[in-house]
């Protein structure tokens, strides 16, 4: 059926189904450790929009928390690392990593999964981040290479050079993260996962005729 956005706001507003978790937030995790690798330029420009499927990529890392009761009965504070891939042609995250510390090793197989995901794409594809440590490190940097692909970095500081990827995770813990209170890791990751498969799979985009970022895959493809 169809029915003007502004429409739906206002009923939305009317019987009191406003969202307001979104208000409770916290410092932004910050990977930036100065300069200990080499620091690409940015390439992007904040031209996030492509029509070239598997083109352009850009990734960053989230902070996420949970609480875990010790021996003595005292709640400790614990935190997971989310370090999705999207592909800005129709915002879907493509590959990620999970892990209960800023981790290498998990951001290099969820780099490697994207290069293999995205190896179709005619056209040399660019890999965008911020300057965090782990996009500076030898092992990225020379992955990116041997691939042929060209690296780019948002400006220091800078986090509308990478803001449909802050957009992400901004929309994600409004949506299942604000609110709640998850209990261990392993509760944390599973929601995470789900919401990730709801995002790609479910979550309607107005930018994508209001088709979810695989729905519209499909659909192009098909065509």
């Amino acid at each position: 059926m169809p029915v003007n956005k502004k429409r739906v706001q206002r009923i939305i507003q009317k019987l009191g189904l406003q969202v307001r978790s979104f208000t409770r937030k916290s410092r932004k995790y910050s990977s930036y450790k100065g300069k200990v690798g080499k620091v690409a330029p940015n390439k992007v420009h904040r031209r996030f929009d492509t029509h070239i499927p598997h083109q352009k990529i850009t990734t960053d890392t989230s902070e996420f928390k949970y609480y875990e009761i010790d021996a003595k009965g005292r709640m400790i504070i614990k935190k997971l690392y989310l370090d999705p891939f999207m592909d800005l042609w129709n915002r879907e995250i493509i590959s990620y990593g999970i892990s209960r510390r800023p981790s290498a090793e998990n951001i290099m197989k969820a780099l490697n999964e994207s290069l293999e995901i995205t190896s179709d794409c005619q056209y040399r594809r660019t890999f965008h981040s911020d300057q965090g440590w782990a996009y500076q490190m030898n092992a990225y940097v020379y992955t990116l290479k041997e691939n042929r692909v060209f690296q780019s970095m948002s400006r220091k500081g800078n986090c509308h050079d990478n803001s449909v990827m802050e957009n992400f995770f901004g929309i994600m813990k409004q949506e299942m993260y604000y609110g709640a209170v998850f209990y261990s890791y392993e509760e944390l990751k599973e929601t995470i996962e789900k919401y990730i498969k709801y995002y790609n799979e479910q979550r309607i985009k107005e930018k994508l005729g209001w088709m979810s970022p695989v729905e519209y895959r499909l659909n192009l493809l098909a065509a």
